[in-house]
């Protein structure tokens, strides 16, 4: 799924719709600029496993999974092996969109995961500096989704020089720059000039900001899809789709997920911050940059306003765990 994010006229193509449209298929089958944005307004929920009631007073549905769980004791030499059969344990796993189990998971573990002086037009920089800040994102999530029975899988790179063709389509797509997730096989697919240097008419990430921090909170972006997709948001973000029966009620779906995805990647931004390193001026660069990507009038409405990506990468780096990046439980006016 492309990145949550376009600059100016990235969305000018019908490239990120159409896109998205195709993941939900499948899923069936550098600037110095001071930051000028406003206060972050912080959701203002709390974690809860109670489920939580929609408008017409029904609990809203809890879609589950199940693993099982190995035992954990093995005899020792000197102990006789117990032959009892114990049926391994099963641990019930909530997949909805407002009340899933991830929320649970609390915070990033702070990594030492160092980026170094990569170069983002040099493609071999770029791609290794990818894969290794990737490596760093499976170090983070690993454990704290473990930890609530959720079974954790690494996304799959696909980081090609100028373009490519990946399960859920091109990549770039024509007129466009950004990356995608491919829920098909878990992968995540980008090309390093377009990201760099643009497609097109639709200008690159590192013609707002020369950083490659700028290119690498993308990618925790699009990691964030790969996480939505393990513990289950994505199935049910789909379902609730297909149920939608407008195309304006299609797309505030589509921005609650994208803008969940972002904050996600503010998260992990956070938890490298001190080895990165992400300094308070580089931080600010950040918000900025994120104040300057999202939907832009006359084009589809489905990744949010500059000021709510701003909004929602702010709030997964300023709060730092899982349940506040719980779009789905936050107002409209900030995931419009």
């Amino acid at each position: 799924m492309g990145v949550v994010a376009v600059l100016g006229t990235v969305f000018g193509s019908m490239a990120a719709l159409f896109v998205l449209i195709v993941i939900g298929a499948v899923m069936l089958g550098g600037s110095k600029s001071s930051d000028t944005s406003t206060p972050i307004a912080n959701p203002t929920y709390e974690a809860s496993e109670e489920p939580t009631r929609r408008s017409d007073g029904d609990p809203e549905p809890a879609p589950t999974r199940t693993r099982d769980q190995e035992p954990t004791q093995r005899p020792t030499e000197d102990e006789e092996p117990d032959t009892t059969v114990t049926p391994p344990a099963k641990v019930t796993l909530n997949t909805s969109l407002k009340n899933n189990t991830m929320y649970r998971a609390g915070t990033l573990p702070r990594l030492n995961c160092r980026a170094g002086n990569a170069n983002i037009y040099n493609h071999g920089q770029l791609k290794a500096l990818i894969l290794k800040t990737g490596r760093c994102m499976d170090r983070a999530w690993q454990p704290i989704l473990e930890k609530q029975g959720i079974r954790f899988s690494p996304p799959g790179y696909a980081i090609a020089a100028k373009r490519g063709r990946g399960a859920c389509g091109d990549y770039p797509s024509a007129g466009s720059m950004v990356p995608y997730y491919c829920p098909r096989n878990n992968t995540i697919y980008a090309s390093t000039s377009a990201m760099a240097r643009g497609n097109g008419n639709a200008r690159g990430y590192g013609q707002i900001i020369n950083w490659h921090g700028g290119i690498i909170s993308m990618m925790a972006h699009e990691y964030g899809h790969h996480v939505q997709n393990i513990t289950g948001l994505m199935d049910s973000w789909w379902r609730s789709t297909l149920d939608s029966t407008s195309q304006s009620g299609k797309l505030a779906l589509s921005r609650r997920l994208e803008l969940q995805a972002t904050c996600f990647g503010g998260m992990w931004m956070r938890s490298v911050a001190a080895s990165y390193p992400v300094n308070t001026s580089n931080r600010s660069r950040l918000y900025w940059f994120y104040g300057q990507v999202g939907d832009y009038p006359g084009w589809p409405r489905d990744h949010g306003t500059p000021a709510n990506n701003n909004r929602w990468f702010r709030q997964g780096w300023e709060k730092s765990k899982t349940y506040q990046c719980n779009t789905w439980l936050a107002p409209s006016s900030t995931v419009s």
